[in-house]
């Protein structure tokens, strides 16, 4: 990596977690000064790349060979296609999301999971090379032990609470992806609690902190496999590093805040915290708290100052009946309940832009 004085933040923190690029286009995959673990989307970086001019006789193609089969086929193909041109830049997995517009549907969350998949096999990617990302509702976790049956792993995402981490857990998720940041904040700079210290300040770290623990208490009692936790959403440097100390084991950025952490010089003197080496494995033998951020454990400024202390607990069944309870913890939980919300409505404008170009498209070729 060479002297001290030439380190950036990035790479200062590809040694403590994975470093996941959350952005689908290969050749700024290619350009990255670090190979990236995972390759992360949602519909709105699939409806980008599928807009891209790069793209566009890929697209036409697509459009022709599948417009027998329906505005979701040609979709599902695009994705699979444009997440399989980063594979060799990648170390491990590319992440899909399933339809948004069904996170309340058990069944059509198994069928496109499914296509998924089986567009893959026709790429031959096998199923070690990609995951399938699942919003965090109670119908749609259910998917997730149905998919791990068939050798399909999941990921739990549009997650901002310990209870929903439970429930990604008896889900048997690989990964579960905890926004730090709500949607909105991104482009709205007053929503957005900016700080120079976020592993101590930002609203979610406490959160975090929590999920965090929880696993390892879990692992510990069951000896069970917990979800890798990959952190998501930054809006800042400063918060990707904060992941790091946090204990995160991933963290998927933005090729913005990838860019900025490539190029800002790393002087632990001048950093509120640091983060320690990633373990070989998360759990076993896993790091403490770090003792500056343990208090914060105690609080959750999400639901303010009259919470009760009183954590999730891990003995209910969130997927029973069809996931009810999760819901209900969903809806009990006012920051959970908007956030998710928004995130949902944000991926479904993005779904159904997708599905009008596709459309038209259709009309024409």
């Amino acid at each position: 990596m060479g002297s001290a004085e030439n380190v950036t933040w990035l790479q200062k923190l590809s040694e403590q977690l994975n470093i996941d690029v959350d952005w689908m286009d290969p050749a700024y995959t290619l350009s990255m000064p670090i190979v990236p673990h995972d390759m992360t989307s949602n519909q709105g970086w699939v409806h980008e790349q599928m807009c891209n001019p790069v793209n566009e006789e890929l697209f036409k193609s697509v459009v022709k060979e599948y417009k027998d089969q329906g505005w979701l086929a040609i979709y599902t193909r695009m994705a699979c296609l444009m997440s399989k041109a980063n594979l060799d830049n990648i170390q491990g997995r590319c992440l899909l999301q399933t339809l948004p517009s069904n996170a309340y549907n058990t069944e059509k969350t198994i069928e496109h999971a499914r296509a998924y998949a089986r567009e893959f096999e026709k790429l031959g990617v096998s199923k070690d090379r990609f995951c399938i990302k699942i919003p965090s509702t109670g119908p749609a976790l259910n998917a997730c032990p149905i998919l791990k049956e068939e050798g399909i792993r999941t990921l739990g995402t549009t997650l901002f609470s310990v209870h929903q981490a439970i429930a990604a857990s008896q889900a048997g998720c690989l990964y579960v992806s905890p926004y730090y940041n709500e949607v909105r904040a991104h482009d709205e700079q007053e929503l957005w609690p900016k700080s120079d210290d976020p592993a101590l300040l930002h609203p979610m770290s406490p959160r975090l902190v929590q999920i965090l623990e929880t696993y390892k208490r879990l692992y510990k009692e069951t000896g069970k496999e917990q979800p890798f936790l990959k952190n998501a959403s930054f809006i800042s440097p400063q918060e990707a590093m904060a992941a790091g100390e946090l204990g995160c084991h991933s963290a998927t950025i933005s090729h913005m805040v990838l860019t900025e952490l490539a190029n800002l010089p790393y002087d632990g003197s001048k950093q509120p915290g640091e983060g320690v080496n990633k373990p070989a494995h998360p759990y076993k033998n896993a790091a403490p708290t770090p003792e500056r951020l343990k208090k914060i454990a105690q609080t959750d400024p999400l639901i303010g100052p009259n919470w009760d202390g009183k954590l999730s607990r891990t003995d209910i069944d969130y997927l029973a009946n069809g996931g009810s309870e999760l819901d209900k913890a969903n809806e009990a939980d006012p920051e959970t309940k908007k956030r998710l919300r928004e995130a949902l409505a944000l991926f479904v404008g993005a779904e159904k832009r997708s599905q009008a170009k596709i459309e038209e498209a259709m009309k024409v070729l």
